[in-house]
């Protein structure tokens, strides 16, 4: 059972609270990809974090949908994405050398989803481990896209991967410590 369904229990399940949910979750998403934090070698922003915790609260159905419709807004031209609308906006956007790493927040909020549907968010250890797949799921669609984009024959992993690694392995670490402590708080509120 993920967080999400936890705190719903017991009040009757409606369509609408999941949509209102996935469209704030949307939202969420898009504020996290305005927010730059001073990080090395690069500043980070909290996008992975953000997706990685949606999977990890919502449970993979209702992360996908939240992920898909803030990829949709973004198509539509809504400045939700890093750099937009200075960078470009739409389907544009999505085609530059972001698109394989936005498709892979999909897969990344379903994985992580998945592995929160079978507790891995209530312990550490767990926890951080799968924000970690989480983050290296996004890698895979996002540096095939960026090389086949820019060449194979450009250091593809020095634009893609290593200086964002760090970042992604700390937002692994605040996953870690996040979830398990509303998961900790959630019990002893129970048994009170």
């Amino acid at each position: 059972m993920t967080l999400y369904a936890t705190l719903s229990a017991g009040r009757s399940h409606t369509l609408l609270r999941d949509l209102v949910t996935v469209v704030f979750a949307s939202i969420l998403l898009a504020v996290s990809a305005k927010i730059a934090v001073p990080f090395f070698p690069v500043p980070m922003t909290m996008q992975t974090l953000v997706v990685v915790g949606l999977g990890l609260a919502l449970g993979s159905r209702l992360a996908v949908m939240a992920v898909g419709l803030y990829l949709l807004e973004g198509a539509l031209g809504l400045p939700v994405f890093t750099g937009t609308p200075e960078r470009g906006i739409g389907v544009a956007y999505m085609m530059g050398p972001t698109g394989g790493f936005l498709l892979g927040f999909l897969f990344a909020a379903g994985i992580t989803g998945w592995l929160a549907e079978r507790g891995w968010d209530r312990n550490v250890v767990f926890a951080f481990l799968a924000a970690l797949i989480g983050a290296a799921i996004i890698y895979v669609p996002g540096l095939l896209w960026l090389g086949g984009l820019i060449g194979w024959d450009k250091p593809v992993l020095e634009f893609g991967f290593y200086p964002f690694i760090l970042g992604d392995v700390f937002k692994a670490a605040l996953a870690a410590a996040i979830f398990p402590a509303v998961w900790s708080f959630l019990r002893s509120r129970d048994s009170a």
